[in-house]
């Protein structure tokens, strides 16, 4: 299905880790369905699914630190995992329902791309996987991308408040990225670089001030903000009111 020819939007919830991306994610949706909209929830990775069963082992560790595992390797991981769904997508598109998703494409660009310094060899890197997802895999393309900014040192500690996760090995309260703050910081960089380098796609809310996070509600309106523009052909059908 080309892009043009959809019925449907696909908008995509990502960002940093502890950014709460999953809370927004809910909110969006009610506020949605408050509004008439025909929505579908996804979630990625798909934890207790076949489909992740190498994203799990892979964030408990079982092929080595992240710094270990290559890039485009890691890649494939969660790239098949959202082939797995990318059927139903495509006819949530075609029925015309909005989309929307916590985490898709882009958590591949800011965790696997964080790995590569060099921003040329990244280049290659993004582009060789979005070739991989959205042009052999056929996983639909998304409409937007809104990428929730937390620094790494808050998001961390913030992981932390988090209920266990069922992915989680052993009493674990952290997966193998979210212990590892380089590896964080390396990730934020890369989101915050994605969103330059791409800024027709992504647009970046940012989720603290001075040290503070604002409250869901407020990122929730921000987050709103951001998408309402994408939904314009929708909105003049569904509410004339952002």
């Amino acid at each position: 299905m080309d892009e043009m020819s959809r019925k449907g939007k696909l908008v995509v919830i990502d960002g940093t880790d502890g950014s709460g991306k999953k809370t927004q994610t809910k909110l969006l949706l009610s506020r949605l369905r408050e509004r008439g909209y025909d929505t579908f929830a996804l979630s990625f990775p798909q934890y207790g699914e076949k489909s992740a069963g190498l994203v799990e082992d892979y964030l408990n560790g079982k092929y080595g630190q992240p710094g270990e595992v290559n890039p485009y390797a890691a890649s494939l991981f969660y790239a098949l995992d959202r082939f797995d769904l990318s059927a139903k997508i495509r006819a949530a598109l075609d029925e015309g329902k909005i989309i929307v998703t916590d985490r898709y494409v882009t958590a591949n660009a800011g965790h696997q791309g964080g790995k590569i310094k060099d921003l040329e060899e990244r280049k290659k890197f993004i582009s060789w996987m979005y070739n991989v997802e959205y042009e052999i895999l056929r996983i639909p393309r998304p409409d937007l991308v809104v990428i929730l900014h937390v620094p790494a040192e808050v998001g961390q500690k913030l992981v932390l408040k988090k209920q266990q996760r069922l992915y989680l090995e052993g009493n674990k309260t952290q997966d193998l990225h979210e212990a590892d703050l380089a590896h964080l910081k390396a990730a934020e960089e890369s989101y915050l670089w994605l969103a330059e380098q791409f800024p027709k796609e992504h647009k970046v809310v940012e989720c603290v001030q001075g040290g503070r996070l604002f409250s869901r509600e407020a990122i929730q309106e921000k987050l709103w903000q951001a998408i309402f523009p994408t939904l314009q052909d929708f909105a003049a059908v569904k509410s004339d009111k952002p």
